[in-house]
């Protein structure tokens, strides 16, 4: 995969994945919503580029079915495009073929939010932590999960885990949220 198109897909993880939000009190916040909004911002040309990048994905895949990253990258342009399910399926099959992939675990995680499968977004993160415990978005998307599922001290507790690997937001949201 050329630098261009890896460069590309960092970027396009930082857009949400990144910086997950939290609406209202009590950790409570609706992701569709963010979803939609972040969706809602982007412009025709934010449509064609993920759809570049879901070409140049998909034929990469093509050269090497056995390219995890290509399948990660393709479920990162599929998530910002609203594809839940199809992001998934580019995530297990990413999983499929490199099982200790934390990051695919947490992407994977972070679309079965966005479908309210909090259950299983907090699944996917225990995976991606289990991998690699110092992985401080995982705890913090834990986190959000857990709020929205209605563990509130979970939620503080994976923030707080969050925020003493390094994570500034998760900080924040321990100092406005978990008194």
């Amino acid at each position: 995969m050329s630098r261009r198109t890896t460069a590309f897909a960092a970027a396009l993880s930082l857009l949400v994945l990144g910086s997950p939000l939290i609406v209202g009190c009590g950790a409570q916040r609706n992701i569709t919503e963010a979803v939609s909004n972040t969706a809602a911002d982007l412009s025709s040309q934010d449509f064609l580029m993920l759809n570049g990048a879901i070409a140049i994905s998909t034929k990469a895949i093509e050269i090497n079915p056995q390219d995890a990253e290509a399948y990660n990258n393709r479920g990162l342009s599929k998530y910002h495009l609203k594809d839940y399910q199809g992001a998934i399926a580019d995530f297990d099959k990413a999983i499929e073929i490199n099982p200790q992939d934390a990051e695919a675990y947490s992407n994977r995680g972070f679309n079965k939010d966005a479908l309210k499968d909090y259950q299983g977004a907090i699944s996917d993160y225990n995976k991606a932590i289990e991998i690699n415990p110092q992985y401080a978005l995982a705890y913090s998307n834990r986190g959000i999960s857990k709020g929205s599922n209605g563990d509130i001290k979970g939620a503080c507790a994976d923030w707080k885990e969050a925020s003493s690997l390094g994570d500034k937001e998760a900080a924040e949201w321990v100092r406005d949220q978990c008194q």
